[in-house]
């Protein structure tokens, strides 16, 4: 019998990450490519187009190999039309780019929501049967959830569950920007943790971090990291503080939902997990309701970027028969 596989894409405004994925779910290829948001919707295609087709090409593949294109965009998709309603990181809105892979590709094109699909792949292969009801939230640039009930993804009813880092944490005060509402990505997402530490250098506060006072300057999670590990002041008041937020959201969260457990994944949380979870955890303890609060289990995926790859293999198994 052929060897039938998947390919996994998970596409970024940077950077487009492709893996091959073999009948044995096992990643067995890898390919990253850089491109550029701010050149359209039909640049992002093209751009996704030759990354599957340079991935067959070094493994010596016909794109009749390939079962599907499982493809996670970081935005509000439909999974049955492949219309993208809105992905604002990569300047796409009422786009289906399912029907433009079409143009480029003969293979079936799968799409999902980026954390959506990452919460796919965290839930097939890294949690147990007898997790039923879980969030996962990714924190990085900004912030992403996705939801699962009774096991299986909730994508809601104009599939924008999930969505938490546009929820309101504060009405008006100190994060607010001019609309004078602060979301929860404005408040705790690596973005939120860089504005504070920048505006602390503009103040003239001693920091490590110095040399990012320039706007232009961009600061990672990583450098972040080494900031909070050498007990950088501005550094760990923001990450501290930030902490602290996300901690409080996901108790009132829990409150509401009564979940079973808890993932968090992301840039920053990858970075820097020794110092953001017990942080995380005594934020959410402050903030749950007793009987709720304490049924969950927090901790932190160990897959990485490679959750949104494996979630391919989960959305595969949904849509194809």
């Amino acid at each position: 019998m052929t060897e039938r596989y998947i390919v996994a894409v998970d596409l970024g405004g940077t950077k487009i990450l492709s893996a091959l994925i073999d009948s044995k779910n096992e990643i067995i290829a890898r390919l990253k490519i850089s491109t550029v948001a701010t050149k359209g919707a039909e640049h992002l295609v093209s751009s996704i187009a030759e990354s599957v087709k340079k991935l067959l090409s070094e493994n010596n593949l016909e794109e009749d190999s390939i079962r599907a294109v499982c493809l996670g965009v970081p935005g509000t998709v439909n999974p049955y039309t492949g219309l993208i309603g809105n992905a604002p990181n990569l300047n796409i809105k009422d786009f289906n780019i399912k029907d433009a892979l079409a143009k480029e590709i003969t293979i079936p094109v799968l799409i999902e929501n980026d954390v959506n699909l990452a919460g796919l792949g965290i839930m097939k292969f890294e949690m147990g049967a007898d997790v039923k009801n879980m969030l996962v939230v990714f924190v990085g640039t900004g912030i992403g959830g996705a939801l699962f009930f009774d096991g299986k993804l909730y994508r809601g009813s104009s599939f924008f569950a999930g969505e938490i880092g546009h929820m309101i944490v504060e009405p008006k005060g100190e994060f607010s920007t001019s609309s004078n509402r602060a979301t929860f990505e404005l408040t705790a997402s690596r973005t939120a943790i860089v504005r504070e530490i920048k505006r602390g250098l503009d103040k003239g506060k001693k920091s490590v971090l110095k040399e990012y006072a320039s706007p232009k300057k961009q600061l990672k999670s990583k450098t972040l990291a080494d900031a909070v590990r050498k007990e950088d002041p501005l550094a760990s008041k923001y990450a501290g503080r930030a902490a602290s937020a996300i901690g409080t959201v996901l108790g009132s969260i829990t409150t509401l939902l009564n979940i079973d457990t808890i993932v968090l994944g992301g840039g920053v949380i990858e970075a820097m997990s020794d110092f953001m979870l017990p942080r995380i955890e005594k934020s959410f303890k402050e903030s749950v309701l007793k009987e709720p609060g304490g049924f969950v289990k927090i901790f932190d995926t160990k897959l990485g970027d490679d959750a949104a790859l494996y979630g391919g293999v989960a959305l595969a198994e949904e849509f194809l028969p």
